[in-house]
């Protein structure tokens, strides 16, 4: 950890990889970390933990199922919001854009429970990537 500043635009610039997040530093037993996120990620859900979700920069939609039914939710830049804990969401980006989460070390990033993860494939070559 780093006890020096950390000028979050030098730590996205990094990095190139969407739905990838990069923990940047620790608060006592957090992660935080930072995504580029862009399309669709996956339905997911994290049992014991909420998720917090801050946008840097772009917009984001986080679809979620709650017990009164299905919404989704728009994060503008500067928006903050948190998916409690148990409830299955699926965060989404049509345009692309830049987060920071805050989550226990070692929470995983598809949650507890999830759909299946697709194969990645590579726009230039047509290849799969499994990721």
């Amino acid at each position: 950890m780093s006890n020096e500043p950390i000028p979050l635009s030098k730590a996205l610039a990094s990095f190139d990889a969407l739905w990838s997040p990069r923990i940047v530093t620790r608060v006592n037993d957090y992660d935080v970390r930072i995504a580029k996120v862009e399309g669709e990620h996956i339905w997911h859900v994290h049992d014991d933990t909420d998720e917090f979700f801050l946008v840097l920069d772009g917009e984001l939609r986080i679809s979620l199922r709650e017990p009164a039914g299905e919404r989704t939710v728009l994060l503008p830049q500067g928006a903050v919001f948190t998916v409690p804990r148990g409830t299955r969401h699926k965060p989404y980006a049509p345009s692309g854009a830049a987060i920071l989460m805050f989550e226990p070390t070692g929470t995983p990033t598809v949650g507890d429970r999830h759909d299946e993860i697709p194969d990645h494939v590579d726009a230039t070559t047509g290849h799969t990537l499994n990721t």
